[in-house]
């Protein structure tokens, strides 16, 4: 991962890290109940972004690399582990 991707990655998380500890205030404060299913549909959004910024940079490297690989196994392991991530994610 280049130091670019990696700090944007951070930032992301940092502002979603934020977001999370104001929907704690916003609890502790009693807001009403329909503006916190607003906040945290927000943060299921920033995360599921976060999600999309990470696999494309799987995809184009890691991946990327595995597919031109000479090697059959590191391809399928590269296909499998896709399909684990999303198999498993499909039950969240």
């Amino acid at each position: 991962m280049n130091a670019d991707h990696k700090q944007q990655l951070l930032t992301r998380l940092k502002t979603i890290e934020g977001h999370v500890r104001g929907v704690q205030r916003m609890v502790e404060g009693d807001t009403y109940c329909i503006d916190l299913l607003k906040q945290t549909r927000a943060i299921r959004q920033a995360l599921a972004k976060l999600d999309g910024m990470i696999l494309e940079e799987h995809l184009r490297c890691c991946v990327t690399t595995a597919i031109q690989s000479e090697h059959v196994s590191e391809r399928e392991r590269v296909v499998r582990e896709l399909l684990q991530v999303f198999d498993s994610s499909q039950g969240s």
